[in-house]
């Protein structure tokens, strides 16, 4: 594989992602809207419910909307890796994936380039909502934009490859919605994105609790919480890398028409 050759293929395949996103003039206000409500409403409402004591990376007493921040960011991804994985499903539909999959070039890097153009669509969302927070001061640091930029890019990727996993699973667009809704939601409950997991454990949910130490979403929104201040939570990029390669990869096999999803439908 040239290098020249593999440039021009993820140039190709982002300008295409970023080309539809610039057309939908709506997607970037709707990707904000959703998060900005449950900043502004959600932590208004339940500033005084929901106390969060001293805890890493955390060095006093914060407000809620603080705590909740870093959990609204990881959901603008987690919304942008099922929408962007949409389009996997849309492209199949109209045949335009199988004419990206039968091109000159590893399937693995077909599939990486359109992973990264997701990606890329998630870190202008995500400094987006950063920019609302900041203007809703939000006690949050300037310069966590910047130490926490490796956290986004490796959690948008392993929820962009969850997405795109779970493209494979969907035969009809119609049926993506409710499959996004299966996805999206719980992982977003069960996790400390909007409460501490001691929370849960001290209110005898012990159940929630546990299912929360298996959800990836949940070491995603740690690793962006600990990287906003400068930290690193080391079983949080050991869980979210981890998650990346495993969804990934089988992704990737998925959509090998010798020996996935595909080459099963044909049977």
């Amino acid at each position: 594989m040239r290098a020249a050759h593999a440039f021009n293929a993820f140039t190709a395949l982002s300008s295409r992602e970023t080309g539809k996103f610039l057309r939908q003039k709506g997607r970037l206000f709707s990707a904000l809207v959703r998060p900005a409500l449950w900043l502004l409403v959600f932590a208004a409402g339940f500033q005084n419910v929901f106390g969060v004591a001293v805890i890493p990376p955390y060095e006093s007493y914060i407000e809620y909307e603080v705590y909740l921040a870093p959990g609204l960011l990881c959901m603008v991804m987690l919304f942008n890796g099922m929408q962007s994985s949409l389009t996997m499903v849309y492209d199949r539909e109209m045949g335009l994936m199988r004419l990206l999959l039968t091109a000159p070039l590893p399937r693995w890097y077909i599939l990486f380039c359109k992973l990264l153009a997701g990606t890329l669509l998630s870190l202008v969302q995500v400094y987006s909502f950063l920019v609302i927070c900041w203007l809703f001061d939000v006690d949050l640091p300037l310069w966590g934009a910047l130490t926490a930029l490796p956290a986004f890019v490796l959690s948008a990727l392993m929820l962009g490859s969850l997405g795109l996993l779970l493209s494979i699973a969907v035969k009809q667009l119609e049926n993506f919605a409710g499959m996004m809704n299966f996805v999206i939601f719980p992982m977003f409950f069960i996790s400390p994105a909007l409460y501490p997991l001691w929370k849960l454990e001290e209110a005898g949910a012990e159940v929630v609790f546990q299912i929360a130490q298996y959800n990836p979403f949940t070491y995603a929104v740690e690793l962006v919480r600990f990287s906003l201040y400068g930290q690193l939570n080391v079983q949080a990029l050991a869980v979210v890398s981890a998650a990346f390669l495993v969804f990934f990869l089988m992704a990737v096999w998925g959509y090998d028409p010798q020996k996935g999803v595909v080459a099963r439908r044909k049977g």
